[in-house]
């Protein structure tokens, strides 16, 4: 398997939404194809590139894909495992969002910003979350609460939901149409007008609701 390509870019293109490169190594033209961010980010013909690389063999194919970073091809991966999200559709969605931004959007449940990527639609932006949350929070989940804080105002005192009735609160409330911002607000605002809720995943649900129509109104 090719794991890591180091070369010079030979040529670049791309076609609708897809984005690669033709890059020659030992005398030999690898294509590659890549998010547009990290596309964009290259340099021009005889440049030196190295790309982390994941491979995909079939019958009829074989096909590269570059990552400019380790982590950003294991999230890549991370994408490609779940049903219905194949190879171009996680190259949209590292291509519209850097790493951080993604994992938040996914642990968050923000399927609006989800959805901005190519390809992907409602239910596929939910089953990433459903899929993924669990997995991408404990791996990231020291960045992503630093992340969170920044959102929640930490530091102010106020508690919320246990993190199991918050992920479900998130999940459901960004099924509704609800944004990350709009949802850790309430909860937020919840946390300060009532200290009773406990572990009553309903009851922060309907709470949160409440605020979000008087916010609207």
């Amino acid at each position: 398997m090719i794991g890591w390509l180091q070369g010079q870019l030979a040529d670049r293109w791309h076609l609708n939404n897809r984005f690669a490169v033709l890059l020659v190594c030992s005398g030999v033209g690898y294509e590659v194809h890549m998010p547009r961010r990290h596309w964009d980010q290259l340099g021009g013909n005889g440049t030196e590139a190295t790309l982390h690389i994941h491979q995909v063999i079939r019958e009829d194919s074989w096909t590269l894909y570059g990552f400019s970073a380790r982590h950003e091809r294991d999230l890549f991966r991370e994408l490609v495992a779940v049903s219905g999200v194949g190879p171009q559709m996680a190259l949209g969605l590292l291509g519209l969002l850097s790493c951080e931004e993604l994992v938040r959007a996914i642990v968050q449940a923000d399927l609006r910003q989800l959805c901005q990527a190519p390809g992907v639609g409602k239910r596929t932006a939910e089953r990433l979350s459903v899929e993924l949350r669990t997995r991408l929070q404990e791996r990231y989940g020291e960045s992503l609460q630093l992340s969170q804080a920044d959102d929640l105002q930490a530091g102010d005192g106020v508690g919320g939901p246990a993190e199991g009735v918050r992920e479900e609160v998130q999940l459901t409330l960004a099924a509704l149409g609800y944004e990350a911002l709009e949802i850790n607000r309430a909860l937020r605002a919840v946390s300060q007008q009532s200290q009773e809720l406990g572990e009553d995943g309903d009851a922060w649900l309907r709470e949160s609701l409440r605020y979000l129509s008087r916010d609207a109104a």
